[in-house]
């Protein structure tokens, strides 16, 4: 094996760069370094001497390649001299596989490479938006389609999906729940003892649970465990082919993969709502009792007398709409995963992060509209 080095050279403004030896793979370790040197003013010549070379393959090609490149991203002319036929050829077949860098020039002005990137988000965002409606579009009608024939629905898959993303998220939900009513009745509880006004909890703790936090809540820690889990799901069953493999046999991914989780959240979050009402109630209860005297009885007595069944039913109301939110994102974005294992993780973090924003969003429209009309 011949030694390969890489001889630079500057003259009358043009760069010679002579190489020579075995450019192979055991070499381009070494000579990957030996271009640091390697520059070119604009509208100059350099020069690519390969008359020297004794062997070479596709490593030592594609390293020539990508600080040829490098060099006409500089504004500089780019000339070949010495190379034989084999070499030729085998330099074009690399050129057409060469990955696409973006290799930027030296001196660009930041506000251009700011304006790119907001140009990029904002066609990115549109894209996604669009597939996010054709999708959704797709949904319905597949929805539809299941009404209008109801032994198509897949009840054993949907009661799966119950039971994981409606009874395995029991134990979160009872403990977030009761540690709501707990803050906001002792909250509450330190600035109605100055006034005398101990009754008063009731109400406080009773309407701001069972009509905002108990759902909003039940739906952030539903999307963090369902979203994720839908999006992680769906993605590794595409990476692996089943999806395909799922079309190739005839099967629909809708029926199979979508309407069963979407259908789960639509029974299962009401039904978590309804927990979390009573669990955030009984922790306001417990502080109720403990540090303003209002006892058990007492409490359940004053819910019967002042608090009206609009605010229960509206919080119930809301949870369907939360779990179509979060289904209807978790699956969109496990569709989205293409083949690389890295977008699994990289869409599983946008679909939470999607889900709990929608969620709350939805909330905030839904409060508003509400108190416009009275309710």
């Amino acid at each position: 094996m011949v030694k390969a080095e890489v001889h630079i050279s500057n003259l009358n403004g043009t760069t010679t760069v002579i190489l020579s030896g075995d450019w192979t793979k055991n070499s381009v370790a070494v000579l990957s370094n030996s271009f640091e040197t390697l520059t070119c003013k604009e509208k100059t010549t350099c020069i690519f001497d390969f008359s020297q070379i004794s062997d070479f393959d596709t490593h030592g090609i594609m390293l020539i390649l990508h600080h040829a490149k490098r060099i006409e991203a500089l504004d500089c002319l780019v000339s070949k001299v010495g190379q034989s036929d084999h070499f030729t050829k085998l330099w074009g077949i690399c050129e057409i596989h060469f990955p696409q860098e973006i290799i930027k020039p030296i001196h660009t002005f930041f506000i251009f490479d700011y304006l790119e990137n907001i140009g990029k988000r904002i066609f990115e965002g549109q894209k996604t938006l669009s597939s996010f409606f054709s999708f959704t579009g797709e949904l319905f009608h597949f929805i539809l389609k299941a009404f209008l024939n109801p032994l198509t629905i897949r009840v054993k898959a949907t009661l799966y999906h119950i039971e994981n993303s409606g009874a395995g998220a029991i134990p979160i939900i009872f403990l977030t729940s009761f540690l709501i009513g707990i803050v906001i009745a002792y909250q509450g509880a330190t600035q109605l003892e100055k006034f005398g006004a101990n009754i008063f909890i009731v109400e406080m703790v009773t309407i701001s649970a069972v009509r905002e936090l108990a759902p909003l809540l039940t739906a952030i820690v539903v999307a963090g465990r369902s979203a994720s889990a839908y999006t992680a799901q769906i993605g590794v069953m595409k990476i692996t082919d089943e999806v395909d493999a799922m079309r190739s046999m005839g099967f629909s991914p809708w029926d199979f993969l979508v309407l069963p989780r979407l259908f789960a959240l639509l029974i299962s979050l009401p039904l978590l709502v309804f927990f979390a009402d009573i669990v955030s109630t009984f922790g306001g209860m417990v502080i109720a009792s403990t540090k303003l005297g209002v006892s058990f009885e007492e409490f359940i007595d004053r819910i019967q007398e002042t608090v009206a069944l609009k605010h229960f039913i509206i919080g119930l109301v809301k949870a369907p709409i939360f779990g179509a939110i979060i289904a209807t994102i978790g699956c969109f974005r496990g569709f989205q995963i293409d083949s690389s294992t890295e977008s699994v993780g990289k869409y599983t973090t946008i679909s939470v992060v999607n889900a709990i924003f929608w969620v709350i969003a939805m909330d905030a429209l839904i409060s508003v509209l509400l108190t416009e009309m009275g309710l």
